[in-house]
């Protein structure tokens, strides 16, 4: 499954950092990338092991906001 997700807060490459490693630790991730100019994270994963809301949740516990 591949999701594009909207998120705020994001200002540099450390967001970028932050949010990708992250993600990447969530079992069931197959790719992140990042778009910080437009403030959107397109995710590529299994959905027999993660879900939306839980890709939203590890975003969130960074510090951002997913809209």
């Amino acid at each position: 499954m591949q999701t594009t997700l909207n998120v705020k807060g994001m200002s540099c490459g450390h967001c970028v950092s932050s949010v990708k490693g992250a993600l990447e630790q969530v079992k069931g991730i197959e790719n992140v990338d990042i778009d910080l100019a437009a403030g959107k994270v397109d995710v590529t994963y299994d959905d027999a092991q993660v879900t939306v809301d839980d890709l939203k949740n590890t975003i969130e516990n960074q510090g951002y906001d997913v809209v």
